[in-house]
């Protein structure tokens, strides 16, 4: 088996905040296949930016590290910038207002040394040259994404980070973009690390998913295993929150109790207090992994016969 294009390995990262430390990450290992694309979901919290921080060079690690196509990963640099393109949640924000969009295209090579062309760029995401001399304020939500998934495919960068790439956009507009981003790595032959709350998204794009949950993976498998079969009642929880036709005008339950404090130290697992499964061992002992094929989790009583 060939070696895999991103190598998360054990990786914590620590905030020191009044009255303690919150670990945002602690201990996650993820891996991403050249030409895969990869979904981290999660509640809003969970670590899935700060994963994607760590990833493209601007977050310390406590421990741990990460090897993405050969280089180790120890902060941001311009052989970094090579290897990985970052698609923010607003294209807005992420663009510079005082520059034409043009100049934002071709910031990243720049930065590197090269020449380029802001046109070829806007052609490969389907926008064409009347584009090139507007400012943000100038184009639409989708335009603006349009522009900031060209940037991070102008170095053709062999990994793209998506975080959220569609949470800013008009329902109309979402499904032009995903499209894009298909059509994008079919083209290019990326990978995607897609960062996204959005369940429907993510089992459109996803060849794999991993569910965060207060800084740590408790499950990770191939997409269509998880969704019908989830192993931990945390995903379960959040495939049964997700809107669908069926579900229409009915709101789900949400899980017992309440989010932990995220400076807590859990001897046991960190799901324990809001689990409907929960026993005295979880309270006590930590979760190993347990697998399944190539289907991982880490819950002491997993969801039995459970189906979507």
């Amino acid at each position: 088996m060939s070696k895999p294009l991103l190598q998360i390995s054990n990786v914590s990262v620590e905030f020191s905040v009044g009255g303690g430390v919150v670990r945002a990450l602690d201990g996650v290992s993820l891996s991403v296949n050249k030409g895969e694309t990869v979904a981290v979901v999660g509640e809003s919290g969970c670590g899935k930016t700060t994963l994607a921080r760590a990833v493209l060079g601007l977050q310390p690690l406590s421990a741990g590290e990460i090897e993405l196509d050969g280089l180790n990963v120890k902060g941001a640099s311009r052989a970094l910038a090579e290897k990985v393109g970052m698609v923010w949640q607003d294209p807005y924000a992420s663009l510079n207002p005082k520059w034409p969009v043009s100049k934002s295209a071709l910031e990243p090579q720049r930065i590197v040394g090269k020449q380029g062309s802001a046109a070829t760029i806007f052609k490969e995401v389907g926008l064409d040259d009347r584009f090139l001399d507007r400012y943000p304020h100038q184009l639409s939500g989708g335009q603006r994404q349009r522009v900031a998934i060209g940037r991070a495919l102008a170095l053709k960068p062999p990994l793209v980070i998506c975080d959220e790439p569609t949470a800013a956009l008009d329902l109309s507009i979402r499904a032009q973009i995903l499209n894009l981003l298909k059509d994008v790595q079919q083209q290019e032959g990326c990978a995607f690390l897609y960062i996204s709350h959005d369940l429907t998204t993510v089992r459109y794009l996803a060849d794999r998913v991993a569910v965060m949950y207060l800084g740590r993976i408790v499950e990770e498998g191939v997409t269509e295993e998880v969704f019908n079969r989830p192993k931990h009642p945390y995903t379960r929880a959040l495939l049964e929150s997700a809107p669908t036709l069926e579900k229409l005008m009915h709101l789900p339950e949400a899980p017992q109790g309440e989010i932990p404090d995220p400076r807590t130290r859990f001897p046991g697992c960190r799901f324990a207090g809001r689990c409907p499964n929960a026993q005295e061992l979880c309270i006590s002992s930590d979760p190993v992994e347990s697998r399944d094929g190539d289907h991982r989790y880490f819950c002491h009583f997993p969801v039995q016969n459970a189906s979507s």
